[in-house]
């Protein structure tokens, strides 16, 4: 039984990148420089990848 795979790289760093099969969607992080990347698209098992900014909480100081 074999596990579909997707590829991609990392659109900051571009490490390459293979997950197991994903949705538009979801986000994933990357092994490399841990940006946390969404996937906005998928054709022919290749991933088209967008940086996620994440808001930092203010804490007042």
């Amino acid at each position: 039984m074999s596990t579909a795979v997707l590829t991609g790289s990392c659109p900051e760093c571009e490490t390459d990148l293979t997950v197991p099969e994903m949705v538009v969607g979801e986000t994933l992080s990357c092994p490399e420089c841990m940006l946390t990347l969404r996937i906005e698209g998928i054709a022919d098992g290749r991933l088209t990848l967008e940086m996620v900014e994440v808001q930092l909480r203010d804490w007042g100081q």
